[in-house]
């Protein structure tokens, strides 16, 4: 799911700035380390990896606080809210919990994307991605009890729908 409402750049290539949460890239953007022609990757933020498909909107606004709202674009499997702002892609799935595409991104790939063409690329070779796949390997789960442990192993892919009680719909 791209938001592209309103935005004056609509297409960008550039370096990946990868955190596996929301809190590391906040901070990032909040010490000045994002630059114009970055490409911010938010992952682990996801259904599963939430768990719950967390918000973006604190490192968004950061962004735009920043005056970086048109010079960088945003990626990530957690979600964005209303208030939104730029060329941002969110609801990405195979999430990167689950071993999605997302989470075999590394810092300073080159990573394209086109809100005209409706195009997100990682500029990536298959063999190399086929590397970084086989070695892998799922973070800890960050709750191995309760409520949200259990949501975490139930719910579904947000191409889905992230409910879950697939088995009954």
């Amino acid at each position: 799911m791209a938001k592209i409402s309103g935005i004056q750049q609509r297409q960008i290539t550039g370096p990946a700035r990868v955190f596996d949460s929301e809190e590391t890239c906040l901070a990032a953007i909040l010490a000045g380390q994002i630059k114009a022609g970055d490409v911010v990757v938010i992952r682990y933020e996801g259904p599963k990896g939430g768990p719950g498909m967390r918000e973006m909107l604190s490192p968004t606004s950061a962004i735009i606080g920043a005056g970086l709202g048109d010079k960088v674009g945003l990626i990530t499997d957690g979600r964005f809210s209303g208030g939104t702002y730029g060329l941002v892609v969110g609801h990405v799935s195979p999430e990167a919990a689950v071993g999605g595409a997302i989470a075999l991104v590394q810092e300073g790939d080159l990573i394209t994307i086109d809100a005209d063409r409706q195009l997100l690329h990682l500029h990536v070779s298959d063999d190399e991605l086929a590397r970084r796949r086989a070695q892998w390997q799922p973070p800890a789960p960050r709750y191995t009890r309760g409520v949200l442990a259990k949501y975490a192993k139930l719910v579904s892919g947000s191409h889905l729908g992230a409910v879950t009680d697939l088995n009954l719909l």
